[in-house]
């Protein structure tokens, strides 16, 4: 199958030299990519980078293959990268950072944020003199201000549910703060009414929630204009913030470490990472590169969601799993729009 006009094979895993493979993609053809490459000095990933003799040479390696990965980014595309980091002499050597650091340094991305993933089963060793490393750094490059970015369907691919708090007592104490304030006599009613309307506007659906800040109570906000919570504290002696229950996406993904029984592979990327930035930086039907394809997990997200991939590996064994996982993954979304895209 070929990738509309750019005449370029999709949903394959290639075996091979990741650079020089991607050398033979042309110029803005890809949407995301997205990977997870060997960390430095970890594991035994069967050949390929990863055990380069210090961390200078490691990034200077792998700059050369993100160099690449910029070339073929479409202007609209995203790049996430994931690294771990490695203890050497007792002390972190802040590897993901320094990377970071050297990619943003050559002026051709921009850094839009550091995803945090947090293991949620992070592996149980007990360190005397340190503690349990539980998370690892997603890090979004964009190379123009033009990125794709689909929030919305980025905050509903978590399956949110609004929580109810109409309950009878919301709000109840507010009250008690308000007859404990040093307020005067009407700014306390007009609190109290105003508390009223809001408890109201909560138990009739309206809005999800409120919070209330008393003067005297409670601490002042910083900044605020005329007609902010800062000048109403100042003029009122309160001041009420509704909460309409949108959920607040923060950079943080909660995620189990993902096993699959008989896998070989020493470090299997979660299927459910991968799908949360194929909800936010790409659509149905674009095409995704992870040029350190591992077990595979890029692409069977992709497959899952309707997105078309192309992945590397250096390892022969590692790109005959990917290809059973893939093949063995049903399609969750059927390609609608296939003939019409490629």
């Amino acid at each position: 199958m070929m990738y509309r006009n750019y005449n370029v094979p999709v949903d394959k895993i290639f075996c091979g030299d990741n650079l020089e493979l991607i050398r033979q993609l042309p110029d803005d053809s890809i949407q995301l990519v997205i990977t997870s490459p060997p960390y430095f000095q970890q594991r035994d990933y069967g050949g390929g980078m990863g055990n380069e003799e210090n961390v200078e040479q490691y990034i200077e390696i792998l700059l050369r293959l993100f160099r690449e990965c910029v070339r073929v980014l479409k202007d609209d595309g995203s790049i996430v990268f994931n690294l771990g980091d490695k203890y050497q002499n007792g002390s972190l050597l802040l590897v993901p950072y320094r990377f970071a650091i050297t990619v943003t340094e050559t002026g051709i991305v921009k850094l839009v944020n550091e995803i945090t993933w947090v293991k949620k089963n992070p592996t149980p060793r007990q360190f005397q003199r340190r503690l349990v490393s539980s998370t690892e750094p997603f890090f979004h490059f964009v190379k123009s201000d033009k990125y794709f970015y689909n929030l919305d369907a980025f905050m509903a691919s978590d399956g949110y549910r609004k929580k109810s708090r109409n309950g009878k007592n919301s709000g109840q104490k507010y009250f008690a703060l308000i007859e404990q304030s040093d307020l005067n006599k009407e700014q306390k009613s007009k609190a109290q009414l105003a508390l009223a309307e809001v408890i109201q506007e909560v138990r009739s659906g309206q809005i999800d929630s409120f919070r209330m800040k008393i003067r005297g109570i409670h601490a002042e906000p910083f900044g605020g204009q005329e007609g902010g919570r800062k000048i109403q504290l100042e003029k009122n002696g309160f001041t009420i913030i509704r909460i309409h229950g949108n959920k607040l996406k923060k950079d943080v993904i909660e995620m189990p470490v993902e096993s699959i029984k008989g896998c070989k592979h020493p470090a299997i990327y979660p299927v459910a990472i991968v799908e949360e930035f194929l909800h936010l930086l790409t659509r149905i039907g674009d095409l995704v590169l992870d040029p350190f394809i591992g077990s595979g997990s890029t692409a069977v997200a992709c497959k899952k969601l309707g997105r078309h991939f192309i992945g590397y590996d250096i390892n022969p064994e590692y790109c005959d799993l990917a290809r059973e996982r893939i093949a063995n993954t049903p399609s969750e979304i059927l390609y609608l729009f296939s003939k019409f895209t490629l």
